[in-house]
């Protein structure tokens, strides 16, 4: 593909979104720009304060605990108070308990406040994807999404670059960096995003294939906000995709609880691990925009089946690398999986949620990455340490291999395009207010060098 194919690719998948989605897109660029927690927590813990590893262990799977409980809360949220005030509050509480964490020298107290840190900034997610799916017609909610994916990785590389410098000199400025522009991105939300929550019917017709499954009341009317969190876990396709979801990304974590440790195993130091990883949020910033147009051309089916399977074999292939060489390039195999992946299954989510229940829906959805930081790190450390790596990459081949068998299973009878229109016409319509955005000319095109950390990843699609 020449530079200026490549180019018009670009052109072509960030032309034409709504106003609104960019601005909610700058919003996500800012947050992950100011990832510094993330990042450098770990590092923080042991070194900074001098607590063990396990105590930073905790830490993270406390963190990881508040996003499993916020996941599920803010999906209710956004649904029945709606998206902008469940973002605004996310993003608020996310501000205040980072620059908290800042000043806590106590271990209790930073444990309880590192729960409080991993439910604030877990409780966006359910919101964002929902907004993003009321404002983006569905024939662009792939483009959406790997947009917001980029943006997400492309704030992350250079937040991590820009911490590393910032701990060198002051680890409290990271926090109250990261709390500041937390406040920014609500600042930007309030400014410049309406409220997006379709208006609840009075009736129960013309929802989703969710939503025809229950929350009915008594007299046959629809609850005001649609659907209830039963009514999700008694959808059993979608709760299949959420448990392949969970599959997936305990996949996708072994880079950053796994590789780590299996190249310090290996011989190899933190500065090979971030060359090796370098390659993944390189490739996502460098392929996600261009590739995002191939991407709603072809059938999402496949494009999940592949992925699952392109993921567990890349990380498969770790159990042959000894250099660093060839670690980056099984990096460079499951990270296409995940450029792939990633966009499609968040709009396989869209297309499954019923259109006033999609906050719930997300929050389920995004509760499956909840659990998979959670869970991940446990199941690596225990297979490497008793069993050694070579039967975590093997295991990951498996799971990717029962992921994509899973896929194929559940998405006979689907539609072959996750665009095709809803079946409540209103529910994809841009929101007043909305207008088209600026020509691909006109749109945002940060550029910078990724440079990953070994830090506990994020769910996807913010």
């Amino acid at each position: 593909m020449s530079v200026a194919a490549v180019g018009r690719a670009a052109r072509e998948s960030v032309a034409g979104m709504p106003r609104a989605f960019w601005w909610l897109w700058t919003s996500t660029l800012i947050n992950r720009l100011g990832a510094f927690v993330a990042t450098f927590m770990a590092l923080y813990l042991t070194l900074e304060r001098g607590y063990s590893a396990s105590y930073a262990g905790l830490v993270a799977s406390l963190h990881g605990l508040g996003g499993v409980i916020s996941s599920l809360v803010a999906g209710v949220l956004a649904d029945r108070l709606g998206r902008r005030p469940t973002l605004l509050a996310a993003q608020l509480a996310t501000a205040g308990s980072v620059a908290l964490l800042g000043f806590m020298e106590h271990p209790v107290a930073i444990a309880a406040v590192g729960f409080l840190v991993g439910a604030a900034s877990n409780a966006s997610r359910p919101a964002v994807q929902a907004m993003m799916a009321d404002i983006v017609p569905p024939e662009d909610r792939v483009r959406a999404f790997s947009l917001n994916y980029w943006a997400i990785n492309m704030g992350f590389a250079v937040s991590s670059a820009a911490a590393g410098f910032i701990a060198e000199h002051s680890y409290l400025a990271g926090f109250l960096g990261e709390a500041a522009l937390t406040l920014i991105c609500a600042v930007l939300v309030f400014v410049k995003l309406p409220e997006t929550r379709p208006e609840a019917r009075e009736k129960t017709g013309g929802e989703g294939a969710g939503a025809r499954k229950g929350a009915r009341a008594r007299d046959g009317v629809r609850l005001r906000d649609g659907v209830r969190l039963r009514d999700v876990v008694a959808d059993g396709r979608f709760m299949g995709v959420v448990g392949l979801s969970f599959l997936i990304s305990l996949i996708f974590q072994q880079g950053y609880v796994g590789l780590p440790v299996a190249m310090g195993a290996d011989g190899f130091d933190a500065a090979d691990f971030g060359l090796a990883m370098a390659m993944n949020g390189m490739l996502i910033v460098v392929l996600q925009i261009p590739v995002t147009r191939w991407l709603v051309r072809r059938d999402p089916r496949r494009l999940l089946i592949v992925s699952s399977i392109l993921a567990g074999y890349g990380f498969g292939l770790t159990a042959f690398a000894d250099s660093v060489a060839v670690y980056a390039l099984t990096v460079c195999v499951w990270t296409l999986a995940e450029i792939v992946n990633a966009p499609t299954q968040t709009s396989l989510v869209v297309q499954l949620s019923p259109v006033h229940g999609r906050g719930r829906y997300q929050g389920v959805y995004s509760m499956s990455w909840s659990v998979a930081a959670l869970v991940a790190p446990l199941v690596s450390g225990a297979v490497i340490d008793h069993y050694g790596a070579g039967w975590l990459w093997a295991g990951c081949a498996v799971i990717g291999t029962l992921a994509g068998a899973g896929y194929w299973l559940l998405m006979r009878g689907l539609p072959a395009a996750l665009g095709e229109a809803p079946d409540d016409p209103e529910a994809s319509a841009p929101p007043a207010g909305t207008a088209p955005a600026p020509t691909a000319a006109q749109s945002p095109a940060p550029t910078a060098a990724p440079a990953p950390a070994p830090a506990p990843a994020a769910a996807p699609a913010e």
